[in-house]
């Protein structure tokens, strides 16, 4: 088996590790700050609130979720 290079891939999900969902925090945080972070859609408003701003950025990186019962599970 050969390994992949680069990060791992998802495409059109939500993040599944931790650094994944850093790194998409990340840049949606950096769209807000360039004035690029638009709410809704492409034609929407753009986002002026830190605050949500941050809250986009914790639901399309899947923080904003509950956890299920394999998030809550103990690790042996």
């Amino acid at each position: 088996m050969r390994k992949r290079k680069g990060p791992p891939k998802y495409f059109g999900k939500h993040p599944k590790t931790k650094g994944q969902k850093q790194g998409k925090m990340h840049t949606i945080m950096g769209e807000f700050k360039r004035g690029n972070l638009r709410s809704g859609s492409k034609h929407g408003p753009v986002v002026k609130n830190r605050k949500q701003a941050i809250a986009i950025a914790m639901h399309e990186s899947g923080q904003s979720r509950k956890r299920g019962r394999r998030g809550r599970r103990k690790s042996r």
